[in-house]
């Protein structure tokens, strides 16, 4: 085990209360999520991160599971030092509705019927997967996420978030992914889904009590699929045109080159842990994806407040780089703060999950460049100048406070009161809170970066800041508690 692993973990259920009302009308009662954390929540609940999981992946993205071989499939990025970095953020991860990883899908039981969904499951959308993630994020009292990150369909399930809940995190990183599914890319997944069909043990999707299941067209639906994942220059590098254990071509119907061997044992591999209807309604909702409004990706994201960082792959066929400027392109036309890195690689869309110093550094970078806006309160206690102290001070036990703005009945800023101050009001036996409060205050903006921030601070020798915008309102406080945390 790497001493910079998250190291033994768990996967945890969620039982959801409330029924999930998906996009295409009907509603799925008792729904569970199996998710895994790695590092610990912050008392502010501010250090959040939410990893969102490509086509076939799950909640395991870290660490290690006991008896397990291999890491999470992301341990490359997750982990002390990295940079998801366990000992700053929070990072969740979570197995997508519809998935066969624990959280509810095609296999798991209907309650109505006592026996597995299969076909009765409903038709799902990248949406409804999101609402579910939402309720796990609302179940540990997260307000907002420092981030959500996610590649290929885990990048969909980001915009999703972003449009879906715009308030709901600071930042937002998808990777190789687009703003809706290509004709090209709804081939591919239509003709893995017709091998699946076509296998006679699929039986309509009843095969769970069948004692076989249709391994064949789910293992032709993968090799399919796992293509797409890969460029011609990395089959080129891996495999040429090698011959599989022989020095000549048989010329018959056996596997002759080892690329034929690889993809064998791709589809092979991938039948032993993977369920055949989930792979039918996780696809089919990678087709519906569709993030414009009346054909324009711009009105689709028209909402967006979210910082974003956009990254691709320059050898990605299956969501080329083409489909990540559409996104940047459409963000910067809502004025949307965005960002966009092409990573540099011959793996192709599978680069995200291996090209371990290249998303690192991207990454690293984006979370790092923190503006006040990414740290600071905004459900914060304000008070009217004319309050007497008495007021402020049940307001500062109530909220468990020691710096109140004063504002005026316009809510702009006009001065600061704290808890020494009502210590300074006993001394000089004042009532009225505009004889004690600070009126020379100093205050800044969401956007000024956090290392100027902090000098300032020291240079005043103050643990708290008022946030103010263009017109002197008050829309938030810094502390030295929340940069000290960062920094560190």
């Amino acid at each position: 085990m790497n001493k910079e692993s998250v190291g033994i973990v768990e996967t945890k259920y969620l039982d959801i209360s409330n029924p999930i009302t998906l996009d295409g009308g009907e509603s799925l009662e008792k729904v569970t999520v199996a998710y895994e954390t790695y590092g610990e929540l912050n008392k502010e609940k501010s250090n959040a991160i939410l990893i969102c999981h490509a086509l076939t992946g799950d909640a395991h993205a870290a660490g290690w599971h006991k008896g397990d071989r291999k890491p999470g499939w992301w341990e490359m990025v997750i982990g002390p030092g990295k940079a998801l970095d366990s000992e700053k953020y929070f990072i969740i991860c979570s197995n997508v509705l519809g998935g066969c990883k624990g959280t509810t899908g095609p296999s798991s039981i209907n309650p109505k019927t006592g026996k597995e969904y299969g076909l009765d499951f409903p038709v799902i959308t990248i949406n409804d997967m999101v609402k579910v993630q939402k309720e796990l994020i609302d179940s540990f009292g997260i307000t907002q996420l420092a981030a959500v990150i996610g590649g290929s369909m885990g990048g969909m399930q980001v915009l999703e978030w972003i449009v879906s809940y715009p308030k709901m995190m600071k930042k937002a990183i998808p990777i190789a992914t687009a703003g809706m599914s290509s004709p090209q890319q709804i081939a591919f997944n239509a003709v893995g889904r017709q091998s699946i069909f076509s296998d006679p043990n699929w039986h309509d999707g009843n095969y769970y009590d069948a004692g076989e299941i249709p391994s064949n067209g789910l293992s032709l639906a993968r090799m399919i699929a796992h293509i797409t994942y890969l460029s011609d220059e990395s089959m080129d590098i891996k495999f040429g045109r090698g011959l599989q254990d022989k020095d000549e071509i048989s010329y018959d119907f056996s596997v002759d080159f080892q690329v034929e061997s690889y993809l064998k044992h791709q589809g092979e591999t991938f039948v032993k842990r993977f369920d055949a209807n989930s792979y039918l309604f996780i696809t089919k909702a990678v087709d519906l994806f569709d993030m414009s409004v009346n054909n324009s990706l711009i009105n689709g994201f028209k909402d967006v407040e979210t910082k974003i960082e956009v990254i691709s792959v320059d050898s990605d066929w299956l969501y080329p780089t083409e489909q990540s400027m559409e996104i940047v392109t459409a963000l910067n036309a809502n004025n949307v703060d965005v960002s966009f890195s092409e990573i540099k690689s011959n793996y192709g869309h599978d680069a995200f999950l291996l090209e371990r110093g290249q998303l690192n550094y991207i990454i690293s970078n984006f979370l790092s460049e923190n503006v006040v806006d990414d740290l600071m309160m905004e459900e914060i206690a304000t008070i009217k100048e004319n309050a007497e102290i008495v007021d402020a001070a049940k307001l500062m036990v109530e909220k468990h406070v020691t710096h109140i703005p004063v504002v005026n009945d316009n809510f702009k800023l006009i001065g600061i009161v704290t808890s020494w101050d009502l210590s300074k009001s006993i001394a000089t036996n004042s009532n009225r809170l505009k004889d004690i409060m600070t009126k020379n205050v100093k205050y800044c903006h969401a956007e000024d970066a956090i290392e100027e921030i902090a000098r300032k601070m020291r240079k005043f020798d103050i643990s708290c800041l008022p946030v103010v915008d263009d017109d002197m309102k008050v829309v938030g406080l810094i502390t030295t508690d929340q940069i000290s945390n960062l920094l560190s």
